[in-house]
């Protein structure tokens, strides 16, 4: 496993897995805590989710409040999405900054998003398979969801007429979002 280079906002990593290919396809060790641990990601993962998506569909921007916020590693298992995370964090240089990346079946990179983040994505092919690790447990009190499409956040998700649920359509916009991190 190594890491490769994202951007200027701390904390987020791409991983990219040693992949073995042979006659028979592929293997690849997906989470080790000790290889992660190694690459400075000590997280306690609690909880695996995975979506199941047409094409289009932007899910988010979403993350939980203190004491329940969560670190993610996501991972696309079938298709392709672009990933993006934004920073949360008030003390942050980068506040308010995001980053995004394509994950892919093709690619297999994995994206690690520290506590403090919002997060989502959006598919960019039919029938996408998008599975993450979470380092707390759902609590739905303490979810919450920025405006996607916020101006102020500007986020180029590159589609034309997105699918999206009514509650991350009217979630809150930046500019009124007080941040608990």
């Amino acid at each position: 496993m190594q890491t490769l280079p994202t951007s200027n906002i701390s904390g987020l990593k791409l991983l990219q897995p040693n992949i073995y290919h042979d006659e028979r396809g592929y293997f690849f060790e997906s989470y080790n805590y000790e290889t992660f641990k190694s690459l400075g990601i000590s997280d306690v993962f609690v909880q695996d989710n995975q979506s199941f998506s047409k094409k289009n569909v932007i899910r988010g921007l979403h993350f939980q409040a203190p004491p329940f916020a969560q670190a993610k590693l996501v991972r696309v298992i079938q298709g392709a999405v672009l990933d993006v995370a934004v920073d949360l964090r008030k003390a942050s240089p980068t506040y308010g900054q995001h980053f995004s990346v394509t994950l892919s079946a093709e690619n297999q990179l994995q994206f690690y998003i520290p506590v403090g983040f919002a997060h989502g994505f959006a598919t960019l092919e039919e029938d996408t398979i998008f599975a993450y690790k979470c380092s707390h447990f759902y609590h739905k009190d303490s979810e919450k969801n920025l405006l996607f499409n916020d101006i102020d956040l500007n986020i180029n998700w590159n589609i034309e007429n997105p699918i999206i649920t009514d509650k991350d359509m009217h979630a809150i916009r930046f500019q009124d979002f007080i941040s608990p991190f």
